[in-house]
């Protein structure tokens, strides 16, 4: 059999090889103005008086709330850990204060449905051997100046669990990524080792079924790109990435696939959605 999508046979083996494949200039400089653009819109309407939910990887447990599960389907806005003075009021205008936007993105924004259900993503897709692939989760990432938070090393597998596994994560640079604005950091060929922990929700809220293994820093490598970079991440690729403290922004879109054809959504993830979402296509 043939490859039936966009990407090479030596890209498919470094990605196999590697857990992650960089594809430069996947955006054009058209897409990304209007992505951001348009987020700059969606910016201006937020009322952020109406919530003060903070986005953390370190107090996922903690900080987990009613507006983060409801945000599986919709747009939702979240803030970073220091935005906040010991007043409680944001030290920075808000635009400068939010962590991230998600989790529907994909779903309800005519500019971020377009670019995610786009010929390009689906070709890829096909590529990489996903016969009915729906976007489950989609962030727009803004790694603010100053105190863009750190996200701790993870696997997307261990959030978005599917029986098999089938995550994939894809990563786009809307901004030039590097190691002083706080850029990917993955090991490579980790991704071969499995599973470490699953995320599970239950009655109590959310926790980690096991304690995360200490990883040698030194195993990590950077990924700097430049915007317009694509990024797909093997859903059991360790990766993290450090706080922002440069003076530069390292705004990202970054969206999650799992497969519907052949595989079970686990019931226990964060997200439970009520309306089950729409395949990217069908083969």
């Amino acid at each position: 059999m043939g490859i039936t999508g966009n990407l090479t046979s030596d890209q498919l083996q470094s990605f196999n090889s590697q857990g992650y494949l960089v594809l430069e200039s996947f955006a054009s400089p058209e897409e990304i103005d209007t992505m951001t653009k348009r987020m700059e819109r969606l910016l201006d309407d937020f009322d952020c008086s109406s919530t003060a939910s903070i986005f953390s990887t370190k107090n996922q447990q903690k900080l987990t709330d009613s507006y983060f599960f409801e945000s599986a389907e919709k747009i939702s806005f979240f803030f970073e850990e220091k935005a906040f003075g010991e007043d409680g009021n944001l030290r920075l205008p808000k635009e400068l204060s939010i962590n991230k936007v998600g989790h529907a993105l994909h779903e309800h924004d005519p500019v971020f449905k377009n670019f995610s259900s786009s010929e390009k993503f689906s070709s890829m897709l096909r590529s990489l051997g996903y016969r009915r692939p729906v976007v489950i989760q989609s962030m727009y990432i803004f790694k603010q100046p100053g105190i863009g938070g750190e996200v701790v090393p993870h696997q997307d597998n261990s959030f978005l669990y599917t029986e098999p596994t089938t995550c994939t994560g894809l990563w786009l640079a809307l901004e030039d990524a590097t190691i002083q604005n706080g850029c990917l950091w993955a090991i490579p060929g980790s991704h071969k080792n499995g599973l470490v922990r699953r995320f599970l929700r239950g009655e109590q809220g959310v926790y980690f079924d096991r304690s995360f293994p200490s990883y040698d820093q030194k195993d990590f490598v950077p990924i700097e790109v430049k915007a317009g970079s694509l990024v797909i991440i093997h859903g059991d690729l360790i990766h993290q990435s450090f706080e922002n403290q440069s003076p530069k922004s390292r705004h990202a879109y970054s969206l999650h696939v799992v497969d519907t054809d052949g595989c079970k959504w686990a019931q226990d993830n964060w997200i439970r959605r009520k309306v089950e979402p729409e395949p990217l296509y069908t083969s």
